[in-house]
């Protein structure tokens, strides 16, 4: 089980069935999906983004937390881990915004948060991000959250019918 975890502003809770209009609203938006690895064009098909979060929770290889305003509960986002290796005490950190509270310090007060529970609770080493070169607002949020920059992959994946670098950044849980 997923444990919510709980900031000065925010909240951070399992996803629920109800969050599928918010899952849909966010991976559908272009502003968010243009850098971001997957899309959904119908409601019914952000389903399959709710399956992830639930078999990552369930095969413990992941943790994704819904992103929500401490007062209101207001989904604002979606942020956590996947792709947990516990061999290599490892994972991939991953998180978006709603547009509309970009600009106000959400992630970097929600991504310590998961940072510490990916560190203390799931005993992890290594923490890594994994950013399209392009996305200068991304960069920005983990330089300003420590993660060290380690390099680019050049012509790392096909995207849109063209090749795109991936910049690789990590934080380890000694930094």
């Amino acid at each position: 089980m997923i444990p919510t975890l709980k900031t000065e502003r925010l909240i951070l809770r399992s996803f629920t069935e109800s969050d599928l209009d918010n899952v849909f609203k966010g991976l559908s938006n272009p502003d968010i999906i243009k850098y971001y690895g997957i899309s959904f064009e119908t409601r019914d098909s952000a389903r399959e983004q709710m399956k992830w979060f639930a078999d990552h929770e369930k095969n413990e290889t992941g943790a994704w937390w819904a992103i929500c305003l401490k007062g209101s509960g207001k989904f604002i986002g979606a942020g956590g881990l996947n792709d947990i290796e516990q061999d290599h005490k490892k994972a991939e950190l991953g998180f978006w915004l709603l547009p509309e509270f970009w600009g106000n310090g959400f992630m970097g007060e929600a991504i310590p948060a998961i940072l510490k529970h990916g560190f203390e609770e799931l005993n992890l080493h290594r923490i890594e991000g994994f950013v399209e070169s392009q996305n200068t607002n991304c960069k920005k949020a983990l330089d300003k959250l420590d993660f060290t920059f380690e390099g680019t992959m050049r012509n790392a994946e096909i995207k849109n019918e063209h090749f795109i670098d991936i910049d690789i950044y990590s934080k380890l849980s000694t930094d």
